[in-house]
């Protein structure tokens, strides 16, 4: 019988694979394929973004009550159909701005429905190893991402239909390991009362939950942040810059997602190499801040291989970022709340992302590329500074 953890490594890294492709390949699409207008990118990434701010919380909400496990294996399946729909109607017409919108949607609803419940299953396979599995999971995700973003770095020589058929069967086989996952199924008291009635308290719930604890409040205000500053300026103001200042194409969008990826990597594997972090929020703020500052130094129009570096040490720093809130998030939930906590956890960083990708595309109409990757940047800087002076989060272990 195949072990818990092992299914789920091995669909959750077939989710990360295809989401290493989607992530070149939906700016490709949009950038160069429609070559759509700063704006109109920063429309369709929010389209894309926003159903997780909608429907997240009640994606973690349905995990708690009918189990992460099903709810996943829901939200993974239908991503794949997604992929493979869009695949079938790019044969039989040609892509337009409104079928890519369509497409944006739809699979934001999935990824809504299944991020929650995912994570929420981790603690229930993770033999009390919550940091050292966070960090497995995440030296997961960034591995087998760069393998994605190599892969759709072919976008230009194969096309879209090629590489969204490729996702859509990488889905389909995370959607079998979820079947072969076994795990305890820990559900909320459920009353007799409407469904409705039933996911808002319980999403009420959730909020109540983070609300009273200092360390997960904090760390949800800090994803916010993230989610506009960082966010934003990944999925829009870069895509633009590579092909207005650079005039690249899925090549150069495959280099500098591949560099940022290989950065979140190494410093996973330097983590689970040397142990856990003792001073956990102390390492989230220093990564933050760091990763600020490196990124505002893009405005300088730099040779295109120091972009890729500045992209690489961000993505260290975003490594160290990540895997501590993670962790917080995930030591510090109530055991039957973690499909909720988690859920509020992605809702903070994914749901402010249609905020940030809306302003990153006004910001580079404005003010190009280049600058408004300063602003982004010197705006989250100001923010961990803030968090800093104002919070005892650098004080948490």
């Amino acid at each position: 019988m195949i072990r818990p953890l092992t299914s789920y490594f091995f669909a959750t890294g077939a989710w990360f694979l295809a989401y290493g492709m989607q992530t070149v390949l939906f700016a490709w699409l949009v950038t160069i394929v429609l070559n759509a207008s700063p704006d109109k990118v920063g429309i369709a990434q929010m389209a894309y973004l926003l159903p997780g701010t909608l429907f997240m919380l009640i994606g973690g909400s349905i995990a708690d009550q009918y189990g992460g496990r099903r709810i996943a294996l829901i939200g993974q399946s239908l991503a794949a159909i997604i992929a493979a729909g869009l695949a079938v109607s790019m044969m039989l017409t040609s892509l337009s701005y409104e079928k890519f919108l369509l497409f944006a949607v739809c699979m934001g609803c999935a990824q809504a429905i299944l991020t929650p419940a995912r994570d929420g299953i981790l603690p229930l396979v993770a033999d009390g190893q919550i940091q050292r599995r966070v960090a497995q999971v995440s030296l997961i995700q960034f591995g087998v991402q760069m393998i994605g973003i190599l892969i759709a770095s072919l976008a230009d020589a194969l096309g879209a239909i090629v590489m969204l058929s490729i996702q859509s069967v990488v889905l389909t086989v995370g959607v079998f390991a979820y079947q072969t996952l076994r795990i305890p199924l820990i559900q909320s008291a459920r009353t007799q009362s409407s469904i409705l009635h039933q996911l808002g308290a319980s999403i009420y719930e959730g909020f109540n939950s983070v609300k009273a604890s200092s360390a997960m409040r904090v760390v949800v205000l800090q994803n916010v942040a993230m989610g506009i500053c960082f966010m934003g300026s990944y999925i829009v103001t870069i895509p633009l810059l590579i092909r207005e200042v650079y005039s690249g194409s899925s090549t150069e969008m495959s280099i500098v997602n591949a560099a940022n990826s290989l950065g979140l990597f190494l410093t996973i594997m330097i983590l689970l190499r040397f142990g856990d972090i003792a001073r956990k929020g102390r390492a989230l703020l220093t990564a933050q801040g760091l990763g600020a500052l490196v990124l505002a130094a893009t405005a300088l129009d730099l040779p295109f291989s120091f972009l890729t570096g500045i992209l690489f040490f961000w993505g260290m720093c975003g490594g160290i970022a990540m895997t501590m809130a993670r962790t917080i998030m995930q030591e510090h939930s109530p055991e039957d709340q973690r499909g909720r906590m988690m859920a509020f956890y992605a809702f903070s960083f994914m749901g402010a992302g249609p905020i940030g990708a809306l302003i990153s595309g006004y910001l580079v109409a404005w003010f190009g590329p280049s600058s408004a990757l300063a602003i982004a940047s010197l705006a989250m800087f100001a923010v961990v500074i803030s968090v800093r002076l104002r919070s005892d989060l650098w004080k948490l272990t």
